[in-house]
């Protein structure tokens, strides 16, 4: 046992530094730019044809949080190739396994993380927009001076977790051929026939991950909220 664990782990953890960490943090960091924007358009107050962008984002978010993420990486990765438009794409959409991987977990994470995102801003005391109106704010000085840094801290725990969850999603990836950790402990199960040994372990090598990602939550919970007033 300790001898498959000693042959298996550099392999995993090579895995796992080469496309697992990095593909759950650019993934991560691409999805809340994408949330933050649909956040904001959602909640914008402006009306005519604004309204149809908006239309545009809320199917957006409903058809990410209304499908499986493992529909969704097929979907992406092989069924886009299928999808030959005269014209534009006779050969249809064939995409790197590690650009469909990205690009479908940063449009999950984004459509989830909007909610987050929308429900922190939300959340704020109407009070602080009159406070900011009344020294002469616009609505964005309001909102990016006043309002976002508050939401920030609020916003920080579900975020984290939606981190949290992402890393653990990436083993999905294997499905697209992406040699991911859980792809890595798939091909040496079968070389060396210990399935129960190698998913116990890249399960540990999984765990470890997240806990290490709970303190750094724990932490940064603690640094936002050091001004915080408690009764």
């Amino acid at each position: 046992m300790w001898q498959i664990v000693q042959t298996a782990s550099p392999q995993l953890i090579k895995a796992g530094l080469t496309y697992t960490i990095p593909i759950a943090v650019v993934s991560f960091a691409i999805g809340l730019v994408i949330a933050l924007l649909t956040a904001l358009i959602r909640l914008s107050q402006k009306r005519g044809a604004f309204l149809i962008l908006k239309l545009i984002f809320r199917f957006y978010v409903w058809v990410f949080r209304s499908t499986p993420l493992l529909v969704q990486l097929f979907i992406v990765y092989f069924g886009l190739p299928y999808l030959k438009i005269q014209g534009f794409t006779p050969n249809g959409i064939q995409l790197d396994p590690v650009f469909a991987g990205i690009l479908t977990f940063s449009l999950n994470t984004g459509a989830y993380c909007s909610e987050t995102i929308r429900a922190s801003i939300l959340s704020i005391n109407q009070g602080q927009w009159e406070a900011a109106y009344s020294i002469g704010m616009t609505r964005s000085m309001a909102l990016f001076r006043i309002i976002l840094p508050q939401a920030v801290r609020i916003s920080l725990p579900p975020l984290a977790n939606s981190f949290i969850s992402l890393v653990k999603d990436t083993s999905l990836a294997a499905s697209i051929t992406i040699v991911e950790m859980f792809e890595v402990s798939q091909q040496i199960a079968a070389q060396n026939y210990q399935p129960l040994i190698m998913y116990m372990l890249v399960a540990v090598y999984y765990a470890i991950c997240c806990t290490v990602l709970t303190w750094l939550q724990g932490y940064l919970e603690k640094v936002t909220s050091r001004y915080v007033v408690t009764k």
